[in-house]
């Protein structure tokens, strides 16, 4: 398996490129944060790859950072995303950007990359944020906010908001302003409806 190449790049048309490593050309398909940021034609260039091996075809995608690089691998494990799915959520926002999305539950800025509907981005708020919580220095948003421990307060708080038509954005905005001041889940939730009931309309 191929997991990284260092070259020239003997012609680039977004989104793909042609890295010449010693004589032999290797057709790389990259998503736009890295394509955006790389030389121009005769450049030398430092990929990290990921290789996909069909039956039909052997394809090399490739991404300037591993944090790249990792998201892509993992967006592919899941259910209904695949390759150009996975580029086109990196093209769209950077990791960071993602990475927020998902800790505020906020699937209205996923829909807004080509190719993710909404199914496939509340597919991606519920398994990506075990991938995130997992990472070294993963935010307090995926550490403390009771995403995955039912017996939580705050996670069946938010669980009940969310029943009552609440977008997940507006549930993390009202528990977040909530949890200073209320413990309990009947606490939280009377909390974030004063709160919700108290905004302008």
């Amino acid at each position: 398996m191929i997991g990284a190449l260092h070259g020239v790049i003997a012609w680039k048309e977004a989104p793909r490129l042609l890295v010449d490593v010693g004589g032999v050309g290797y057709e790389v398909e990259a998503p736009m944060s890295t394509w955006l940021g790389l030389p121009a034609a005769g450049g030398a260039v430092r990929l990290k790859i990921h290789h996909v091996l069909r039956e039909d075809a052997s394809l090399l995608f490739g991404f300037a950072t591993d944090a790249e690089r990792n998201l892509f691998r993992a967006l592919l494990k899941v259910s209904g995303v695949g390759p150009k799915a996975a580029l086109a959520v990196l093209s769209g926002m950077s990791v960071d950007s993602f990475q927020s999305a998902i800790a505020a539950e906020d699937a209205g800025v996923l829909t807004k990359i080509p190719g993710v509907g909404r199914k496939t981005a509340e597919r991606l708020l519920i398994e990506m944020r075990d991938y995130f919580r997992q990472l070294p220095g993963t935010p307090s948003a995926f550490s403390g906010a009771g995403l995955t421990r039912p017996d939580d307060p705050v996670f069946e708080a938010r669980r009940a908001l969310q029943a009552l038509g609440y977008k997940p954005a507006e549930v993390h905005v009202l528990l977040e302003s909530a949890s200073g001041t209320a413990h309990t889940t009947e606490e939280l939730i009377r909390a974030a409806l004063q709160r919700a009931a108290a905004r302008p309309s």
